[in-house]
């Protein structure tokens, strides 16, 4: 081998031994930070007094690092209370603007305000502490974040799917990524599950730890798996198996031979359908809400990652139709979107 292969070779080396430090044990070492921070930084609440909630609860976990509450988010909670759900804003921001603080009043049941520490997971809990939820009149508790855009459609259709007499713990997807879990995004929990000694040993040890990766790691699987080990079922609107088979056999049988006649589109298409298939056959676990987004769209799935559309940080190939899919089952037009990709896109087109 020669002195350069070599180099090249310890560099690669090196390289990843740095990466694989960085995401598995510098995590581990921040997360004992947890345990010197108290998961209570409520700085405000309103009303002042008890919150009157109906029987059916969702807690929207937000952050903006300016206190920013823009269109797409009261779009999505004006849609959870058209739903009939008791709406509960709870913010990582630490302080709101307060035009938008006014405004949530007038949509939401409820508004916390707390630091930033925690996550969504810190969010929730100081919500679910805070209000005393689950009450004893809880039917559903819905956990939902700002990481998505929409809902496309109106969420009653989506929540008729969510039957907690077949399972007490439902999510929209599903993922196997480091483990089997409920994407955490949208988490809805009927009253077996509300009233468990799971669900209370789980957000006893919900901690304010720093690292994301950590939380994703831990809480985020870790709810999935401490309901799981505790006899529930658990189940998602659109399950992952009937995801990665509906990639359409038609497109393969479209393709040209000759790259250099290839629309663009349809070999982007190709690609990432591709990718599905050696994967699926690989037993590669994909996430769904990126990966799998375009079959999420053309089977009525409500909404769209804002992280695939501004940064597309895993570089799905095919994105850059997602307006066309989307318009073919959407009941509710774009704007909201596009006006947020013009505040946050860089060097980049919808």
């Amino acid at each position: 081998m020669s002195e350069g292969s070599l180099a090249g070779s310890i560099g690669w080396l090196v390289r990843g031994v740095f990466r694989k430090f960085w995401r598995e044990v510098v995590p581990e070492l921040t997360s004992c930070l947890r345990f010197v921070r108290s998961p209570h930084q409520l700085v405000s609440a309103w009303p002042d007094g008890a919150a009157a909630l109906g029987p059916r609860v969702a807690i929207f976990a937000h952050f903006h690092r300016r206190g920013a509450v823009h269109e797409h988010v009261t779009h999505y909670l004006k849609s959870l209370a058209a739903a009939g759900l008791s709406v509960v804003f709870v913010s990582n921001s630490e302080r709101l603007d307060p035009d938008a603080l006014a405004r949530l009043r007038t949509l939401c049941d409820a508004v916390l305000v707390r630091r930033n520490i925690g996550y969504d997971f810190g969010a929730w809990r100081e919500a679910i502490q805070h209000l005393g939820l689950p009450r004893q009149d809880t039917e559903l508790l819905l956990l939902a974040n700002d990481s998505v855009y929409g809902p496309l459609q109106p969420l009653g259709a989506v929540l008729e799917r969510i039957r907690v007499d077949e399972a007490p713990f439902w999510g929209l997807t599903e993922s196997w990524q480091m483990g089997y879990h409920l994407q955490s995004y949208f988490l809805a929990f009927g009253p077996r599950a509300l009233h468990s000694d799971a669900w209370t040993q789980f957000w006893n040890q919900v901690r304010p730890a720093p690292s994301k990766r950590w939380v994703i790691r831990h809480y985020e699987l870790g709810l999935s798996q401490i309901m799981i080990r505790s006899g529930f079922d658990c189940k998602a609107v659109w399950s992952y198996e009937s995801l990665v088979k509906d990639v359409d056999p038609a497109l393969f049988a479209e393709a040209v031979k000759d790259d250099k006649e290839q629309d663009p589109l349809l070999a982007a298409r190709l690609k990432h359908a591709n990718q599905i298939r050696v994967s699926s056959v690989g037993r590669v676990p994909l996430n769904p809400t990126s990966d799998l987004w375009r079959q999420l769209l053309q089977k009525q799935y409500p909404f769209i990652k804002r992280e695939l559309l501004r940064d597309n940080p895993t570089r799905i190939a095919d994105i850059a139709d997602w307006q066309s899919i989307a318009a073919e089952t959407a009941t509710e037009d774009f704007s909201s979107i596009l006006l947020d990709l013009k505040r946050t896109l860089r060097n980049r087109a919808p």
